[in-house]
C-alpha cells in the first residue's frame, strides 16, 4: 500500500440537516426527501439507492410536505403557504403557486396523480388539478376550524380524511362536505390536554389509521364513526405514518427515535380474520422520526439526527445480497469539499458559507501510526458569505489557491485570493458572464488557467481566467444527444487536453479542450455514475458507479482498456460490491501509475492493477488487520484492494503529493453534540 504523511482534518464543522418528510414514487423507483433547511433530495432505488439529484435548500422556503403527482412530477407545500413544483433536469423550483390558505402543513396526491389536495392553517382542505406545465386551484372543501396537519385520499380517490387537533374528518370529494367527524379522544375519560393527530392513512376498506401525540396509533371504521383498534406504542408522540402499497404493512416513528412495524396477521393459522399486530421495533435514530415511508421491499424512516435508514423486509427478499444491507445516510453522495494541492488549503462548503483553511505541518518524522507534533497549525484564512437566502449549489479552489469560485441558484461569484506573509486579501472578480447560471459543478484546470462550469442541459462553459483578477468566455459544450439533464460532475485532465462531464441521464461526454469538440461518449451503463478522474499519466478515464463496478476507458483510443476488460470478465470481489456506501472521490499518484486512490464513507482504498484481483475466497481485510498476520499469510492475501479503515466518516481524501494524504473526517458524535436534546427516556438501572 505504500506509507504516507496523513494530515487528519477534523475541523471541518458540517451539521447536516434533519429529515423533514419523504416520498416514494408510487410504482416507481426513487425516494425524495425534505430536509429542515429547504433541500429537496432524490434516491435511486435502482442504483442502489444513490443520491442521484440535490436541490439546494432557500432561508425562506420550508418544505413540511412532499409528493409525486403525474407519474414523475414532484410537487412539495410548506409553511410559506406556497405550492412547489420542482423541475429534476434543472435542479431548482419549476414553478409556485399561493395555496391561499396561509402555511400550509399538509399535502397529498390521489391514487391517478390527478389532483392535489392540501391541508392549510385557515382549517381549509383545498383541490389543485395537475395540468401540463403546472396546477390549476379547483375548488374549496368544507371549512372547519383548526389546522390541517396530515391528509390522505381514499385509494378509490371518492374521499379524503384529514386530521387535526382532537379530531379527524372525513370529505366527500364531490359535494365538498363533511361526512364524518370523529373525536380521537371520545373514549378517554376526563383528557385534560390537546390530542394532536400528526398522521394519517386512508385504506382501501374504509378503515382510517392515526398516529397521535399520545403516542396512540389508532384503526377507526369511518362510516360509523367507531374506534376498532387502538395500540400505544410510545410515552411520547407518534410523528409520522406509512402504508404499505398492499396495505398489509404499517411503519410509524416516533419523538423518542424508535420506529416500528404493524402488520396485518390471522388471528390464528388458517383464519380468515385478521387484526393489526405490532411485529417489529427498530431504534435507528436519536431524535425525532419526522417521516417515514414504505417501499415493496423496505422500511424508511428519516429522523432530525439527519440520518436516513432504509431496513430491508428480509421476508421480502429472495436471497441475501446488496439489497438485503441495512443503510444509513447521513453525509450527502457528493463532495462538500476541494483542495488546492500546491497551496495545501482546503475549501469547505456550508449552506450559506464557504471556509478556506491552510492545512498545519511538521517537522518530525516517526513510525506507523504515530502522531506526530505540529510546528504549524491548521489555520482558518477566510470565510466567504453567500448573500441572500439561496443555499450554495457548488464550489471549488483553484490548485495553486488564487481562486475561489462558487455559484447559487441565480448568482455565480469568482474570487481573487492573494498571499502577502500572513494577511489574505480576497477581491471579488467584476462582470463575470452571464450565461453561466445556473452552475452545478465547479472544477479548476489543473495548471489553474481555466474553470469549467457545468450549466443547465448539459452544457459545459469553459472559462479562461486572466491576471491579475478576470475572466473570459473561451467556449460552451453541448452534448450531442440535447439532453436536458444537468451535469453533476466534471473531470479534467493534467495535461489540459481532455474534459468528462456527466449528466443526470448518466451519459459521461468526452470534449477536447485544444480543439473544442465532443470527442466520444462512454458506452452507457445501467447505474449512477457516482465519481470518475482522469489518470494524469495515460488520459484513462477510471469510473465508479452506484452498483459498485470499476471501469477504466482509454479516452484517446475510444475504448475500455485490457485491465477493464479483465475486471468485468473475473468479477470484483462480492464483499466490494455489498458496500453500502458510493465512492464519492478518485485520484492517482503520478510517481505510481499502476495506483488507483478512491474512497467512500467508511473505507480508504488503494487500488494497485500491477497485482491480481481477489476471488471470493479471499478476505478483503482492513490493512491493520493483516499487518497482525504472520508474514506467510500475509503473503497469501497479496492482492489488488488495500484497505484502510482508520478514518471514519470520511467526506474527503486526496494526495497532496506522493507521500502526502490529507484525510476529512466529520465524527458522528461531533454532529450529535450540536443537535438539540432528544427527548430522556428511563434505561434499566438508572
Amino acid at each position: 500500500m505504500g506509507e504516507f504523511e496523513v494530515h487528519r482534518v477534523r475541523f471541518f464543522g458540517l451539521v447536516p440537516a434533519g429529515v423533514r418528510c419523504l416520498a416514494c414514487q408510487p410504482r416507481g423507483g426513487r425516494l425524495a426527501l425534505a430536509r429542515t433547511d429547504g433541500a429537496v433530495e432524490v434516491y435511486n432505488f435502482a442504483a442502489n439507492y444513490f443520491q442521484e439529484k440535490v436541490i439546494p435548500g432557500h432561508e425562506a422556503r420550508s418544505v413540511e410536505a412532499l409528493c409525486w403527482a403525474a407519474g414523475e412530477r414532484l410537487f412539495g407545500a410548506g409553511l410559506g403557504g406556497d405550492i412547489t413544483e420542482y423541475d429534476l433536469a434543472r435542479l431548482c423550483v419549476a414553478r409556485s403557486v399561493d395555496g391561499c390558505g396561509g402555511p400550509i402543513w399538509s399535502m397529498a396526491a390521489n391514487s391517478s396523480g390527478t389532483q392535489l389536495a392540501i391541508g392549510c392553517e385557515d382549517g381549509s382542505v383545498k383541490l389543485f388539478q395537475v395540468v401540463p406545465g403546472g396546477i390549476q386551484f379547483e375548488r374549496n372543501l368544507d371549512r372547519r376550524k383548526g389546522r390541517i396537519l396530515c391528509l390522505s385520499w381514499h385509494p378509490s380517490d371518492t374521499h379524503i380524511a384529514a386530521g387535526s387537533i382532537d379530531v379527524l374528518r372525513v370529505f366527500d370529494v364531490c359535494s365538498g362536505r363533511t361526512v364524518q367527524r370523529i373525536m380521537v379522544n371520545y373514549h378517554v375519560q376526563k383528557v385534560k390536554r390537546e390530542c394532536i393527530v400528526w398522521s394519517i392513512a386512508f385504506l382501501s376498506s374504509g378503515t382510517v389509521v392515526t398516529s397521535d401525540s399520545f403516542g396512540r396509533v389508532q384503526f377507526w371504521d369511518w362510516e360509523r364513526g367507531t374506534l376498532l383498534e387502538s395500540h400505544t406504542v410510545s410515552t411520547s408522540a407518534v410523528l409520522s405514518l406509512a402504508v404499505s402499497e398492499k396495505e398489509d404493512s404499517i411503519v410509524v416513528g416516533t419523538s423518542t427515535g424508535a420506529t416500528y412495524q404493524f402488520q396485518l396477521l390471522p388471528v390464528k393459522m388458517g383464519s380468515l380474520e385478521k387484526r393489526w399486530v405490532r411485529t417489529k421495533p427498530f431504534q435507528h435514530h436519536t431524535h425525532d422520526v419526522r417521516a417515514v415511508a414504505h417501499s415493496s421491499t423496505a422500511l424508511i424512516s428519516g429522523g432530525l439526527d439527519a440520518q436516513l435508514v432504509i431496513r430491508p423486509l428480509m421476508e421480502k427478499m429472495q436471497k441475501k445480497g446488496y439489497d438485503a444491507v441495512l443503510r444509513k445516510f447521513t453525509f450527502p453522495h457528493r463532495r462538500l469539499v476541494s483542495c488546492a494541492r500546491k497551496a495545501r488549503l482546503l475549501l469547505f462548503q456550508f449552506s450559506q458559507h464557504l471556509e478556506l483553511w491552510r492545512l498545519g505541518s511538521t517537522e518530525e518524522t516517526g513510525k506507523d501510526g504515530e502522531v506526530l507534533p505540529l510546528c504549524r497549525m491548521p489555520e482558518h484564512l477566510v470565510q466567504l458569505k453567500s448573500k441572500g437566502p439561496e443555499h450554495i449549489y457548488c464550489s471549488s479552489v483553484s490548485p495553486c489557491g488564487s481562486w475561489v469560485a462558487y455559484s447559487t441558484a441565480s448568482r455565480f461569484h469568482l474570487y481573487r485570493v492573494q498571499y502577502e506573509g500572513d494577511s489574505v486579501s480576497v477581491k471579488k472578480v467584476p462582470k463575470v458572464p452571464k450565461l453561466l447560471l445556473p452552475a452545478y459543478q465547479l472544477q479548476f484546470s489543473s495548471d489553474s488557467d481555466s474553470l469549467f462550469v457545468a450549466s443547465a442541459r448539459g452544457s459545459v462553459h469553459v472559462l479562461q481566467l486572466l491576471e491579475p483578477g478576470g475572466c473570459k468566455h473561451l467556449h460552451t459544450f453541448r452534448p450531442p444527444s440535447g439532453s436536458p439533464e444537468a451535469v453533476y460532475l466534471l473531470a479534467s485532465s493534467a495535461d489540459g487536453h481532455w474534459l468528462a462531464a456527466v449528466g443526470g441521464d448518466w451519459a459521461i461526454h468526452i470534449y477536447n479542450l485544444k480543439c473544442f469538440k465532443h470527442h466520444c461518449t462512454v458506452p452507457m451503463y445501467s447505474c449512477a455514475v457516482t465519481a470518475l478522474a482522469i489518470h494524469p499519466v495515460t488520459n484513462n478515464l477510471v469510473i465508479a458507479y452506484s452498483d459498485q463496478q470499476l471501469f477504466e476507458f482509454s479516452i484517446p483510443t475510444k475504448q475500455y482498456t485490457t485491465w477493464s476488460r479483465m475486471v468485468q470478465n473475473c468479477g470484483l470481489h462480492k464483499v466490494w460490491l455489498e458496500r453500502d456506501s458510493p465512492i464519492t472521490h478518485i485520484t492517482f499518484n503520478p510517481k505510481n501509475p499502476s495506483h488507483i486512490l478512491l474512497h467512500d464513507i467508511y473505507m480508504f482504498c488503494v487500488l494497485d492493477k500491477s497485482l491480481p484481483l481477489p476471488d471470493n475466497s479471499a478476505l478483503l481485510m482492513n490493512q491493520s488487520t493483516l499487518k497482525q498476520l504472520p508474514e506467510t499469510a500475509r503473503q497469501r492475501q497479496l492482492h489488488a484492494f488495500k484497505i484502510c479503515k482508520k478514518f471514519q466518516p470520511l467526506l474527503f481524501a486526496d494526495l497532496l503529493d506522493e507521500n502526502c494524504l490529507v484525510m476529512v473526517e466529520r465524527p458522528i458524535m461531533d454532529i450529535k453534540t450540536q443537535l438539540p436534546l432528544p427527548i430522556q427516556q428511563k434505561k434499566f438501572g438508572t
